[in-house]
């Protein structure tokens, strides 16, 4: 009987610490340089949005490769992330189609700028001078300065319009601003090959490269030229690796070295593969969806959710006597590790979402349910408390098993149907509801079971106590 009172002590520290990660004040989790601020992620049917709808702009005819399809919603992931969304969420839609979602955002046209930007790859000489990542700078490829300078026509003089006015004698002459540092462009990311990620020595990740002949010839002769200089790697403008030239590089293969996790020199790895999208894209359909609808319907969702917890928690007490409660309290453990999960993962939650949590609540009560009926069976054939707990949990656990594992299997079905057609709706419901379902079945089986052994060894109730436990006389 001791193993009862070990993992009863368990339950207790358990419950405490998802208490405490459920508190307003909590400061979240913080081990390394992992973080989780532990708020609740709503979703853009509850907090509003835009959510626009992508279409490879190419012929019908045309196939569209599956890696292409995956590397456009990562690198439309990362530029969109400028906006400050956090939750902006991106999904390949069948084979040609991708669903961007940005909670709390009301702009579309900001959003699809963003989309829309250039992804222009550049190898910048920086010289001397150290830049950290992250910096806007201004090159000379695109600004006609540079070897890619369209001739321009000469300007001609409107003589209707009016002419300069000259400054009155004794004005001061404006000083003109500083001009910003222009620097110069060796070679864009179409004279990239390839590019992969590999382990390092130490146990670390690079980024090799290899270049096209032309792309080969042109480094070879600035890197020869130029070691101990800064050769940045500029995006849009915008550093995003800036490693300084070891040595001349003939054979036109390099790599980008620093400290890198494996998820950051993926990113590097897909930016500088695709400088550009890799497929064009149109925009098939944006819209608003406003905060207040969705406001509306989490505030109606709640007091449904609240009202139907309370006639369940009811019902339990009323017909299962002490079981019951017992059971409810294990409900209530069940929904506060589960909303602790939903922060830690994160889940953003959906309306669809909070069904799906609703759902499983009830997933844990019929496993309850078919525990006690069995339990008052063993009691009416005259088994003593204990014995007829035991064999309750026993003879109903093949039929909790078997109805859990049929509904998890649908879950699973259902994700895989959202994640192939940018269903969000579906994937939320199937994803909470597993989620459910697997909590549910450690409250029932772990939480629910511990409680109900530790009262009867404690209490020792007595034949003519049955009607506590729902057993009519």
């Amino acid at each position: 009987m001791r193993r009862p009172y070990i993992t009863l002590l368990v339950i207790a520290l358990l419950l405490g610490l998802v208490i405490w990660q459920n508190l307003p004040s909590n400061p979240g989790i913080s081990i390394g340089n992992f973080y989780r601020s532990m708020q609740v992620v709503l979703g853009l049917d509850l907090r509003g949005g835009v959510q626009v709808l992508l279409e490879a702009d190419l012929p019908a005819s045309t196939t569209v490769d599956v890696q292409s399809m995956e590397d456009a919603r990562q690198i439309l992931e990362n530029r969109t992330n400028a906006l400050g969304v956090s939750e902006n969420v991106f999904q390949v839609a069948g084979e040609r189609r991708i669903v961007g979602e940005f909670p709390g955002l009301s702009d579309p046209e900001r959003v699809i700028s963003v989309i829309k930007e250039t992804g222009l790859l550049e190898f910048v000489d920086l010289g001397t001078t150290r830049l950290n990542e992250g910096t806007i700078i201004q090159t000379d490829f695109g600004s006609g300065t540079g070897a890619e300078a369209t001739p321009q026509p000469t300007p001609t003089v409107d003589p209707s319009l009016p002419t300069a006015t000259p400054l009155p004698e004794g004005a001061p002459t404006p000083t003109p601003e500083a001009p910003a540092t222009v620097y110069k462009t060796i070679m864009t990311g179409k004279m990239l090959k390839s590019v992969a990620v590999s382990t390092t020595t130490t146990g670390g990740y690079e980024i090799n490269f290899v270049l096209t002949t032309e792309g080969a010839q042109i480094f070879r002769d600035y890197t020869s030229a130029n070691v101990g200089k800064i050769l940045a790697i500029v995006l849009d403008k915008k550093i995003i690796s800036a490693p300084t030239i070891e040595s001349a590089i003939p054979d036109g293969q390099g790599r980008i070295t620093g400290s890198f996790t494996l998820d950051e020199a993926n990113n590097l790895a897909i930016q500088m593969r695709y400088g550009a999208l890799p497929i064009p894209f149109k925009v098939v359909e944006s819209r608003v969806i406003g905060p207040t609808l969705g406001e509306d319907s989490l505030n109606k969702s709640l007091i449904a959710g609240i009202v139907g917890f309370a006639i369940v928690i009811l019902f339990m007490g009323i017909y299962y006597r002490v079981p019951g409660l017992l059971a409810d309290l294990s409900i209530i453990i069940y929904a506060l590790i589960t909303l602790v999960l939903f922060k830690l993962i994160p889940v953003t939650l959906t309306l669809p979402g909070i069904a799906g949590f609703l759902l499983s609540t009830g997933s844990a009560l019929d496993a309850n349910i078919l525990i006690f009926e069995r339990f008052k069976e063993e009691l009416r054939s005259g088994r003593t408390f204990l014995q007829a707990l035991d064999l309750a949990w026993k003879r109903a656990l093949p039929s909790i098993r078997d109805s859990n594992i049929a509904t998890f299997i649908t879950c699973v079905i259902l994700y895989w149907f959202g994640s192939q057609f940018g269903a969000t709706i579906v994937k939320g419901f199937a994803f909470t509801l597993a989620l459910g379902i697997i909590v549910s079945l450690f409250t029932a089986l772990v939480v629910t079971r511990t409680f109900m052994t530790v009262l009867i060894d404690r209490w020792k109730p007595q034949a003519k106590q049955l009607k506590w436990f729902g057993v009519q006389e």
